[in-house]
């Protein structure tokens, strides 16, 4: 079952971030086999700051799910202020590595958040700009929750605009790069 993970750093915790890597990159090396994706957002002014840190991966079930996100060195020494963690399917059925197009161009995280019926399904046709693209569902799989896609775009709007906003109840543009060790 493949399962996205968004640790949404809490503010001021960039110091704790810093000083956690090694640990955080040493326990997502034990998930390499099972990685769809991964790496760290960006926001504020500068476009520089740690917002965050998302993983796909797969994984046996929801309590596993669980156990990787809570377990992870950053949320167990504070630095988040919540975790989005979903069910999710990998549309595209293809890693972050296999990604055929340019990895050096602008890349984002799109999330749109259910409101009522399921829309997105089907992958969009420009595929050539996306990196990871699936629904969002239940733990049992049956409810669709919202999309996640990572997509390489010339900006935040262009990214955004890969879903049908306006049948979400919120949708949220996140600055984001390939993640791992450097």
């Amino acid at each position: 079952m493949e399962f996205l993970v968004y640790h949404r750093d809490r503010r001021g915790s960039q110091p704790l971030r810093h000083e956690l890597l090694e640990e955080h990159w040493s326990y997502m090396d034990q998930y390499a086999r099972e990685m769809i994706a991964r790496g760290p957002t960006f926001g504020g002014e500068d476009g520089e700051t740690l917002t965050g840190s998302v993983h796909i991966v797969d994984l046996p079930g929801p309590e596993a799910a669980r156990a990787f996100a809570f377990d992870e060195p950053g949320y167990q020494a504070g630095a988040y202020r919540d975790v989005l963690l979903r069910r999710w399917r990998n549309s595209l059925g293809r890693t972050m590595w296999e990604f055929p197009g340019d990895p050096s161009t602008n890349r984002y995280l799109v999330l749109g958040l259910g409101a009522g019926e399921s829309v997105d399904l089907t992958v969009p046709t420009n595929q050539d700009t996306l990196i990871a693209y699936g629904p969002l569902l239940s733990d049992d799989g049956t409810a669709w929750l919202g999309t996640a896609a990572l997509v390489t775009a010339p900006d935040p709007e262009t990214a955004r605009s890969i879903l049908t906003t306006e049948r979400y109840a919120d949708v949220e543009v996140h600055d984001w790069e390939f993640g791992g060790r450097r």
